[in-house]
């Protein structure tokens, strides 16, 4: 709170200058948006939403409040004539000094955000109000004045009164309300009329606000949903009422991809819906990828974002969970604790799996759909989370040489190994495109054998905790020690003895202690080089991480090995030859390791080897003058 809100004296009114970025943004409310204004219905029945689950949950401990009886609901009336809105509630109220943190001041970060994007989207601005925290003003879209006035749940608190015009400042001052709650009134601007209609104010609280938990009255009406969605049978309740429910909670504009709705008696009371979104990203503008699961007990509200009810790599999943079997007056750290909390980990988690795996039998094309976007969580779990390791492993779907642009899972790679085979063999490459040009695939080709093409900066984490499947071992095709079953027919090669090892002293001088050593090919058919690296090379995979991170890492050398029969090595070869020190040759050597590291994704500059490729089409492009 700045100085001068803290030397506000009891006369009233007094004027508080809003901060910069909070006219800034109260300017974009007022004067740029003007489509879906009436979300900001949605934002302030959610706010009301949250003052009485604050109150409610504060009685659960403390019974000395300011009428403890009343009823824990939101009435909404509107004038038609006068042009205003009144929407009261009995929740926890707020103090003077409370109104002027909460309603004169947001945070700066969030309002940075919100001003950013909206001046950059101004037509979709209005929804993303609430996902960065400042719901409240967005009823500046439809008023040219707001009248807050409120009295906080303590005994002994006054009533405040908070009005302001959408301009530079706001006045508080003392207020009359002789209950506990908020009331405010809204006086719309002319062109906001519609919404002084009854009729048009329901149709908005059934549209956004119809799952509230608590009743809304109009008209001396509740006009929201008699009882929570997941507190009824799933018989009952219409297909769309679910991305409706979705949608309330997430602000998301997209149907979910998937719901869960489960209701048990044993072994832990439990009602849940759970969502998977459609997307990894919702939201046009905000970027959140983790979803929020609301804890209630006994139909409270007790945690609005409970992170210890699903395990990691499900963090994306949204939704609501209930249970008559939690107490109502617990600590976070008591939930986490607690016997019954870790049944309904159990029970969800359990369940979450069966929903995904009958999802990936039943619809295939919607299962690719939640693979591209949630796949990675899959990934990281297999990494971190050995519990459910069997589970997870029923889950994972990769490319492979055979796949096509179909995804396929361990067990179909298995049921199709060749005679002989007893490992999984992968590669890892820094796309799909550079994976199936990889030059470690030649020898697999050759032999019908199929490969996982991992291309995601996540498999190489993955690899971490998926060292084997059903008993066979996963081995990198990069291994130097590669031993393949079955046999393809060798390649011929003009090159002579003399000949290779004279191009391969000049490759080992030109590369130096960037390999390890420069050898001939036993396996390379199409490709002329590959960089193949040894068993004993410790952390591969973690190395590669963090390379592709950009973080400091120092790249352990490798063997390159080189095609004998490919025409561009024996056409290098009679160039060194004639003249060990050609130039062509040296450049020709940097350029095979850079296209290596390349297709493994692993090239820290590619830009750097442009001048060298101009070179080659320049010595390329010149008429031939013997081998010289």
């Amino acid at each position: 709170m700045s100085s001068e809100q803290e030397t506000l004296t009891d006369q009233a009114p007094t004027a508080v200058p809003f901060r910069a970025e909070v006219q800034q943004l109260l300017h974009i409310l007022a004067h740029s948006l003007y489509t879906d204004r009436e979300i900001f219905l949605r934002e302030l029945i959610s706010n009301a939403s949250d003052a009485l689950h604050r109150i409610q949950f504060e009685m659960l401990t403390n019974r000395d409040v300011l009428d403890p009886e009343s009823e824990l609901a939101i009435w909404i009336e509107a004038d038609k004539d006068a042009r205003t809105i009144t929407i009261k509630d009995s929740g926890i109220g707020m103090s003077r000094e409370e109104m002027i943190e909460n309603l004169g001041t947001i945070a700066q970060s969030s309002t940075r955000a919100f001003v950013q994007q909206a001046q950059e989207n101004a037509h979709s601005a209005s929804e993303i109000i609430g996902q960065f925290g400042v719901g409240f003003y967005s009823v500046f879209m439809v008023a040219d004045r707001v009248t807050v006035t409120s009295r906080s749940y303590q005994p002994d608190a006054e009533a405040a009164q908070w009005t302001a015009t959408g301009g530079d400042t706001f006045d508080i001052a003392a207020g009359e309300r002789a209950e506990r709650g908020t009331t405010l009134v809204i006086h719309l601007k002319e062109d906001a009329a519609e919404f002084a209609d009854s009729w048009r104010l329901e149709q908005v609280i059934k549209r956004h606000s119809d799952f509230v938990a608590f009743p809304i009255y109009a008209d001396e009406r509740r006009i929201n949903q008699q009882q929570a969605l997941w507190r009824r049978p799933s018989r009952e309740i219409e297909a769309d009422q679910y991305p409706a429910l979705y949608k309330q909670l997430t602000f998301d504009l997209d149907d979910p991809l998937l719901h869960l709705h489960l209701s048990t008696d044993a072994p832990v009371d439990l009602h849940t819906i759970l969502f998977v979104p459609t997307k990894r990203e919702r939201g046009l503008i905000e970027r959140r990828i983790e979803g929020k699961i609301k804890l209630y007990s006994r139909k409270i509200l007790i945690q609005e974002e409970s992170k210890d009810l699903l395990p990691n790599h499900f963090r994306f999943v949204e939704g609501v969970i209930d249970s008559e079997d939690l107490p109502l007056n617990v600590s976070r750290e008591t939930v986490q604790s607690s016997p019954i909390m870790q049944r309904i980990r159990k029970t969800l988690t359990s369940r979450m799996h069966k929903e995904l795996q009958d999802l990936a039998e039943k619809d295939a094309a919607k299962y690719t759909e939640f693979w591209k976007e949630f796949g990675v969580f899959i990934k990281e779990g297999i990494a971190t989370d050995y519990e459910h390791r069997d589970e997870l492993l029923k889950l994972l779907r990769f490319h492979t040489t055979q796949s096509g642009d179909e995804l396929t899972t361990l067990a179909d790679y298995k049921s199709r190994v060749v005679e002989g085979q007893q490992e999984i063999y992968y590669l890892l490459a820094a796309d799909l495109e550079a994976a199936r040009r990889s030059p470690h695939l030649d020898p697999l080709t050759a032999r019908n054998i199929e490969v996982l093409l991992f291309n995601d900066i996540m498999d190489s984490f993955m690899l971490n905790g998926l060292r084997d499947y059903e008993g066979m071992k996963l081995r990198n095709i990069d291994d130097a020690n590669l031993e393949l079953p079955g046999t393809a027919d060798d390649a011929e090669s003009n090159i002579s003895d003399e000949d290779f090892e004279r191009l391969r002293e000049r490759f080992a001088a030109v590369l130096g202690d960037r390999v390890t050593e420069v050898r001939a090919s036993k396996v390379l058919r199409d490709s002329p080089a590959r960089l193949v690296s040894s068993d004993a090379t410790p952390g591969r995979e973690m190395q590669r991480i963090q390379q592709l991170l950009g973080r400091e890492s120092t790249p352990t050398p490798r063997f390159i090995e080189l095609n004998r029969s490919h025409p561009l090595v024996m056409r290098l070869a009679q160039r060194a030859a004639a003249n060990a020190e050609d130039p062509i040759v040296a450049a020709s050597a940097e350029q095979l390791y850079d296209n290596a590291l390349l297709l493994e994704g692993l090239h820290t500059n590619p830009a750097a080897m442009v001048p060298r490729i101009y070179e080659l089409l320049e010595a390329a492009a010149r008429p031939e003058t013997g081998s010289s």
